[in-house]
């Protein structure tokens, strides 16, 4: 028996992720290793051949390890982003900036709010608050107690999604209409060392953001290891089918 190496963001939600498209690898006789990645480490270790599959990648953001002659295959899931309010600041309909208290975001979403806050002056003259992925929901369930009313971006698939604290904002999107797409990156050369059922396995592999975000919750929140929360997700416990 052999086995694949699966690079990765070291974020719950990447880690997750890594684990259920494990789970497919290992249905077809093949072992696993995980490597915690960086964002910069992720081409190095594909380019050195350091891992096998990279999970962590999102398209057009990621287009770079397109140059380099390694494979993407699959459509995990779809990222988006857009402005949310607390579900119970019961904001339907049309918003304005100035109804919010302030604005909060994550690293990585970051660029696409400061492109928008440059084109809205009245966006840029929110508070800013930079959060780690990790605290959004403390810190909105903190937001929410003490009645303040934050205008929030912060990516989807997210722990956050898999409850009920926010709710998108009508004409909110940041992405402009862009399409993005989680995909698997294979190192190059990697389709003639494997079987090829493999890998039509895992290009028709399907997550979801609806998934994803409940996988980010089970083991950011819930506290589940990587693993068992794939394997919950595959046996339909997760999330009701």
């Amino acid at each position: 028996m052999s086995y694949l190496t699966i690079g990765h963001l070291y974020t719950a939600l990447h880690a997750a992720c890594a684990s259920g498209v494990a789970r497919v690898i290992e249905a077809n006789g093949e072992e696993v290793d995980y490597a915690d990645l960086s964002r910069d480490e992720r081409l190095k270790a594909l380019n050195d051949g350091e891992i096998d599959i990279l999970v962590s990648a999102w398209f057009p953001q990621d287009n770079s390890f397109l140059e380099q002659g390694h494979e993407v295959i699959g459509s995990l899931y779809h990222p988006e982003l857009c402005f949310s309010a607390l579900t119970k600041a019961e904001k339907e309909g049309s918003w304005s900036p100035g109804e919010f208290t302030s604005l909060l975001t994550t690293v990585d979403a970051l660029p696409f709010v400061e492109a928008k806050r440059e084109a809205t002056p009245a966006i840029k003259e929110l508070p800013l608050e930079i959060v780690d992925s990790a605290e959004v929901i403390e810190r909105l369930e903190q937001a929410e107690k003490d009645g303040h009313c934050p205008l929030v971006a912060v990516w989807q698939p997210h722990a956050v999604y898999h409850t009920a604290l926010l709710s998108p904002l009508a004409e909110g999107d940041l992405l402009n209409g862009e399409k993005q797409t989680a995909q698997l990156v294979l190192r190059k050369g990697l389709r003639d060392e494997v079987d090829e059922d493999l890998l039509d396995e895992l290009s028709i592999m399907m997550l979801s953001n609806k998934v994803m975000s409940a996988l980010d919750h089970a083991v950011s929140v819930d506290g589940l290891d990587p693993e068992a929360a794939a394997e919950s997700w595959q046996r339909g416990r997760l999330i009701p089918r």
